[in-house]
């Protein structure tokens, strides 16, 4: 029976790499830096930015990921969840700091209420309803037809 020395360094060490899921499989990083790299995403991002981005931060977690995986290095997991983290806030600034819509606690009370009547009568013709129409149809027909042997 292990002693209670070893389980409470477990349990700290479990809790110490809580974050890990937000690291990528390394692949990941190797791809996006491959493909900010690209002539593609390059005329892009001089589009978008008026000129290039940096691309050696997806370089630099590819390399901390390998770190992570082959070594179980510490300093490589610090980086890159702290990559991740800021990654993450920068992708969510727009979210953040949004002053125009009031966010909500709950949903409004009648989200789910019946469509209007014109608005289903107007649906009937639609192509999605016609074809969802069909496919319910024929997983009908295949439930009915179909025999089961256990």
């Amino acid at each position: 029976m292990p002693e209670p020395e070893n389980i409470t360094e477990k349990a700290t060490s479990q809790e110490e790499y809580d974050d890990e899921w937000m690291i990528r499989p390394c692949l990941i990083y190797k791809e996006e830096y491959r493909d900010c790299k690209s002539i593609r995403a390059r005329f892009h991002q001089y589009f978008v930015f008026g000129k290039t981005i940096d691309c050696n931060q997806w370089k630099t977690d590819y390399n901390n990921c390998q770190q992570w995986n082959n070594k179980k290095s510490k300093e490589a997991y610090d980086k890159l969840i702290e990559s991740e983290k800021k990654r993450r806030l920068e992708r969510l600034k727009g979210h953040y700091g949004n002053n125009v819509w009031q966010k909500r606690d709950k949903p409004p009370e009648n989200w789910n209420a019946p469509l209007p009547e014109w608005i289903e009568t107007r649906r009937k013709d639609s192509y999605l309803y016609c074809l969802s129409e069909k496919l319910k149809k024929e997983q009908t027909d295949i439930a009915k037809s179909s025999c089961t042997i256990m």
